[in-house]
């Protein structure tokens, strides 16, 4: 049977530590826990559960820690947690069982992640799919009879074990300040860190918090060796900040290269509320129904959907279409769109 070693980022977390650790104690064979700077019996309560705690100053990224963590493993899997996460029973002995039968080849084992709606951030799913367990010695193998190649992408099993993410407040302020930060010291965020942070905004950002991310989105408009997708996802942050600041030739410039990119809901859901914020509830229609109907979410599913539903009974309510209105709102109510 394989060994696993769990490993532990953790900052102020005495008050669910211990309930993350008892549910994993007697799976795994090797505890290590990393402190980025506790301030609270965060260390007391790890050293219930295992002598393997480290301390690593924080420097602002999250992968340099988890890679700290690694690199204290011994294990022959590293299973990854974070201190809200939650193992029932059910989901322990799926754990355990995958353990017993875990075939030497697979090198990463996806795991659901669930409960993640409960504090919105960046996650149009309560229930996903993430890689959790990894194996920590890869070995390469040569594949194919003739030109025969190293095969470089890895083994992935999706297991049936389910995550519960007990998160206990919303981490949006935390990580827009991050994403704010790295920006300012002139670092170009990756396309995947543009996403996270578009996304984030549009589930839950403030007004302020567009605000302050505007110059930074409006730089990657204009940046050579970006994607139709990213430029896309930052000209529909771009105009919702202008419209907040009702810069309407600004808000127009941003929203239609959205459109002309081939649009999506995001888009159509600035320009309906852009209307609807001018009286024209005719014309907010037309793009709430676009949202709703013609286009798909890139950032935010609400706003293909409930968003843009709620806005169309709206338009139709103050238009005297009293069955259409509650048409739309009933498909809101159910998630349709």
């Amino acid at each position: 049977m394989v060994t696993v070693s769990l490993c532990m980022i953790v900052k102020n977390e005495e008050r669910i530590l211990g309930r993350c650790l008892s549910c994993l104690c007697d799976l795994v064979d090797e505890i290590v826990i990393v402190d980025t700077g506790s301030s609270d019996r965060t260390k007391e309560v790890a050293a219930e559960f295992t002598d393997k705690i480290y301390d690593f100053v924080w420097v602002d990224d999250f992968a340099a820690a988890r890679n700290f963590a690694f690199s204290k493993a011994e294990g022959d899997y590293i299973y990854s947690a974070d201190a809200d996460e939650v193992l029932d029973e059910v989901n322990r002995r799926r754990f355990r069982l995958l353990k017993e039968n875990l075939l030497p080849e697979i090198e990463i084992v996806q795991m659901y992640y669930c409960n993640q709606l409960k504090f919105g951030t960046v996650y149009n799913y309560d229930k996903e799919y993430r890689p959790k367990l990894f194996r920590r010695c890869r070995s390469f193998t040569w594949i194919d009879p003739i030109h025969e190649t190293v095969r470089t992408e890895p083994l992935v099993f999706d297991s049936d074990i389910e995550i519960i993410h007990e998160q206990e407040e919303s981490h949006a302020g935390r990580d827009l300040a991050a994403f704010e930060r790295l920006w300012g010291k002139g670092e170009r965020l990756s396309g995947r860190l543009l996403d996270l942070y578009a996304r984030e905004l549009f589930i839950a950002g403030e007004e302020e918090d567009f605000l302050r991310a505007e110059p930074y989105f409006v730089r990657v408009c204009g940046e050579d060796g970006r994607s139709e997708d990213e430029w896309k996802k930052a000209f529909c942050v771009a105009a919702r900040a202008a419209r907040l600041r009702r810069d309407v030739p600004g808000f127009y410039k941003y929203a239609m290269k959205a459109v002309a990119c081939g649009g999506c809901a995001e888009a159509c859901l600035e320009l309906a509320y852009f209307y609807e914020d001018t009286g024209d509830d005719k014309e907010a229609m037309v793009w709430f129904y676009n949202a709703a109907f013609e286009t798909e979410s890139i950032l935010d599913i609400r706003c293909g959907g409930e968003k843009a539903l709620r806005g169309l009974a709206g338009c139709c309510q103050r238009c005297g279409m009293e069955e259409e209105a509650k048409t739309y709102e009933r498909m809101a109510e159910e998630g349709m769109g």
